[in-house]
């Protein structure tokens, strides 16, 4: 049975050169979000953001995981059966850490997928045009595989049933204001929060555990929570 989940924000990988949206410099100061993030943009200015998502694609080429995700990938070799990893991020990064299984509820960025009948197909970081025609259906109609505004993101439901299964869950690196954190640390035993500092949208007093750092600054002492917490569960399996 899944007994920890992490469930990761932007500021996880922050530190490894991937622009934000909400940050000084972020994405936003630079695009209309609506534009190119939403399915009115989408409409609006097909060509528009595809290429917004193949620049985004191309930047994680050379992008490398920080100690954080190592953390997390490091903690599931250990306990295998135990930990479950889930990210609002569209990057892959965790996967590069070694990280299995990742559920990503935004989507991913290296992979597109066809409006038409649904297949999904990796691509790297290679440009959408070059990959325009569905392998399976071989209808144009390839796009990114990234859940836009106004969009639904299917992996919310699977969200909800690991949350079912939590005893600890450790949130990292989100504002709050997309996924409602503090309400799921409502619904476990035990949470822990990582944030470089306070967020307006986020009920801290609904942690056990707040940790005002820096991802790669936090990343041991979390990894020995979670340890402790997990040899304290087997002990009581055991008895």
């Amino acid at each position: 049975m899944k007994k920890v989940l992490f469930l990761t924000g932007a500021g996880i990988s922050a530190e490894s050169g991937i622009r934000t949206f909400r940050d000084g410099n972020g994405l936003w100061h630079e695009h209309n979000i609506m534009e190119v993030c939403s399915d009115i943009g989408f409409m609006t200015n097909r060509t528009k953001v595809l290429n917004f998502y193949d620049d985004r694609r191309a930047d994680l080429a050379d992008k490398i995981p920080n100690a954080a995700h190592q953390m997390i990938a490091d903690l599931q070799r250990e306990f295998p059966k135990s930990i479950v990893n889930i990210t609002q991020n569209v990057d892959d990064l965790f996967e590069k850490a070694g990280c299995k299984k990742t559920i990503h509820l935004h989507g991913e960025l290296t992979k597109i997928q066809c409006e038409s009948c649904g297949y999904i197909k990796s691509i790297g970081y290679d440009a959408i045009g070059d990959h325009s025609i569905c392998p399976f259906c071989k209808k144009e109609e390839m796009r990114h595989f990234v859940v836009m505004f106004g969009e639904q993101a299917p992996e919310y439901e699977t969200l909800a049933q690991m949350l079912e299964e939590t005893k600890l869950l450790v949130v990292i690196g989100t504002s709050g204001e997309v996924l409602p954190v503090d309400d799921f640390a409502g619904e476990v035993p035990y949470a822990i929060l990582n944030n470089l500092e306070p967020s307006d949208a986020i009920e801290e007093e609904c942690f056990s555990l707040v940790i005002h750092k820096k991802a790669t600054e936090a990343c041991h002492e979390i990894a020995q929570t979670v340890r402790s917490f997990l040899q304290t569960e087997q002990t009581k399996v055991e008895q």
